[in-house]
């Protein structure tokens, strides 16, 4: 199990609930359906490997041999594996993406494929086979580089990437479900996610193992862009309760910690955690924004929501995990 100790109670509400993950075996995913089983839900998985997220087959090795977990390897865009997929689901958790900002200035026409016409197959499969809800993940990324903070749902919504473009369009796709048709639809913000099993390609990701390897760091940028950094405990809690709470149909959430830190700050707790280590400055990426922080009033208002995570304990139990588990490690 990844570090449930601070999980919410919610008793036996989802106990024989079928619930279907699109992308449960990815970094967030396969950590949802541990905790889902261990609430003592039917968890089926849908998922693809590919060399995109290398060693991703090993998040759900430890739950594999569990009598109420399912693996179906399946793409998104396959509409009829997924209807068959869909049969018999109660809920959804729609997670499966093409992540990654940089990687979608460069493949835009795969991003939006799987982000925009993967979210609308769910959304059609969902309907045809009376899902009770789906619970779409969507990103900070759909705001863009704003200036005004915190992020409020509320607020202007301007992408500056294909990636940002795309989950806002799956976010579109859903609000037109659920008005359109009556499909209960929840949309979920994260702000950046980290902790144990985290994409590879994730900046703490590479900064904890060139760290490690006493090798030197990259910022790209000044170090002083802010991120809204949120740990893995927190955001399941958070996206649990969206799943059964009632009177949320067609609400939009930030799930964030509530807090942001600079680059250069976290790399001085990673300091005071690991050891010294050299850094080099280059030029900020196109795509990346400024600033992230998430207002989360809405969730603690209606979810229950309530980040009880410091990045350094966060950053402690990762650091913990990685050198344990070394998933990624050459």
């Amino acid at each position: 199990m990844v570090g449930l100790s601070d999980a919410a109670d919610f008793g036996t509400i989802y106990e024989n609930k079928r619930v279907l993950i699109t992308g449960g075996s990815g970094f967030i995913g396969s950590a949802l359906s541990e905790f889902l089983l261990k609430l003592g839900a039917e968890v089926v998985v849908y998922d693809v490997f590919n060399s995109f997220y290398p060693g991703k087959r090993k998040n759900i090795e430890d739950i594999e041999s569990n009598s109420k977990f399912t693996l179906i390897q399946g793409d998104i865009l396959n509409y009829s594996n997924l209807c068959c997929a869909m049969k018999g689901i109660n809920l959804v958790f729609h997670l499966a993406a093409q992540p990654g900002v940089r990687y979608s200035l460069l493949n835009p026409v795969e991003t939006n494929s799987v982000n925009t016409s993967g979210t609308l197959n769910v959304l059609a499969t969902a309907l045809k086979y009376r899902v009770d809800r789906v619970v779409n993940i969507s990103s900070s990324s759909v705001y863009g580089d704003q200036t005004k903070l915190p992020m409020k749902e509320s607020g202007q919504l301007s992408p500056i990437s294909p990636y940002g473009i795309s989950k806002l369009t799956a976010e579109q796709y859903c609000n037109f479900y659920h008005t359109t048709f009556g499909l209960n639809v929840v949309t979920l913000r994260y702000f950046t996610v980290y902790g144990p099993r985290q994409r590879p390609d994730m900046a703490i990701s590479k900064f904890v193992k060139k760290i490690l390897e006493q090798k030197t760091i990259t910022i790209y940028g000044d170090g002083l862009q802010t991120r809204d950094f949120t740990y893995i405990t927190d955001i399941l809690n958070g996206t649990v309760s969206s799943g059964i709470i009632e009177d949320i149909e067609g609400q939009v959430f930030n799930l964030g910690s509530g807090k942001s830190v600079s680059i250069k700050t976290l790399c001085n707790i990673l300091c005071s955690i690991l050891s010294d280590f050299n850094i080099t400055y280059d030029d900020k990426k196109e795509g990346d924004v400024s600033h992230t922080l998430a207002d989360i009033s809405k969730a603690m208002k209606y979810l229950h929501y309530s980040p009880k995570t410091t990045l350094k304990e966060g950053l402690l139990r990762y650091i913990d995990w990685y050198k344990q588990k070394c998933y990624y490690k050459k």
